[in-house]
């Protein structure tokens, strides 16, 4: 396929026009950012994995019947997508304490949350992109309250598959990033899941051992980041073009009994 126009460059992915109108061909970059871009680097391959791992992840969640923007993979490094109207949240979906919450309560990281929490971050790099809550989104008008229960439904339901889905492989599911974005028929819009899925906006640590699989191994400078990226998508079954993972999800009350067992302590 020709590339086309460019339409837009972030810190891990192009977007570029595509074939059609209504669909955007999205590129995968090997940069990696931490706080804000205030760290940056390059993980050799992330990309090509990450297109990978994404197609397979958004496909299965398809196949639940999760509205999103991915058509199909096009190449290593671009997929298809629909283009949608991003809403300007990040949808942050947390099982177990790590990263900022961790620090902002004083928990101590991997420390099983009492129940999923979902957090809502406005999409703004400058502000570096604040938590806000639900009273500032209908204020502001950056989502409606139907808009807004979908979401929160949708995370709810893809944090259930998710969980069982990286089980199945040995991967506990700590949390997650998702992003929203709505296409219009008409007057009328809906919304689906779009951006991505992949260890750049998951946090995903090995549950006998807890080593960390995921891009907090270039935030903390542990080092192994290619291996990590490789590591998750070698046990998804994705590394030699097989898709031979494991056809079915954990039972998720077995799944939530086996989360609330005490993990080893994080390595450091």
């Amino acid at each position: 396929m020709s590339r086309r126009r460019q339409i837009y460059e972030g810190k891990a992915k192009i977007l570029y026009e595509g074939p059609e109108p209504g669909t955007i061909i999205q590129y995968f970059k090997d940069d990696a950012t931490a706080f804000n871009a205030q760290k940056k680097g390059t993980i050799n391959g992330k990309g090509v994995i990450n297109n990978r791992i994404s197609e397979h992840v958004f496909t299965r969640l398809a196949h639940i019947g999760i509205p999103t923007h991915f058509i199909r993979r096009l190449n290593m490094r671009e997929q298809l997508v629909r283009q949608v109207e991003i809403i300007p949240l990040e949808v942050v979906v947390r099982n177990v304490a790590a990263g900022s919450i961790a620090k902002r309560l004083g928990i101590e990281e991997g420390e099983m949350l009492p129940h999923t929490i979902i957090e809502y971050y406005l999409k703004d790099d400058a502000l570096g992109d604040p938590m806000v809550a639900e009273e500032h989104i209908a204020a502001f008008n950056w989502a409606g309250h139907d808009e807004m229960q979908d979401i929160a439904a949708m995370a709810i339901r893809v944090n259930d598959f998710m969980c069982g889905m990286f089980a199945a492989i040995g991967i506990r599911l700590i949390d997650f990033k998702l992003e929203f974005g709505r296409i219009y028929d008409g007057d009328y819009s809906r919304v689906i899941l779009a951006d991505e899925i992949s260890p750049d906006n998951c946090r995903l640590w090995d549950f006998t051992t807890n080593e960390k699989l995921d891009k907090d191994r270039f935030r903390r400078d542990m080092g192994g980041e290619e291996e990590a990226y490789q590591e998750v998508a070698r046990r998804m079954g994705l590394l030699n073009g097989e898709d031979n993972s494991p056809g079915e999800v954990l039972d998720m009350d077995a799944h939530r009994s086996r989360l609330r067992t005490p993990a080893p302590k994080p390595k450091k």
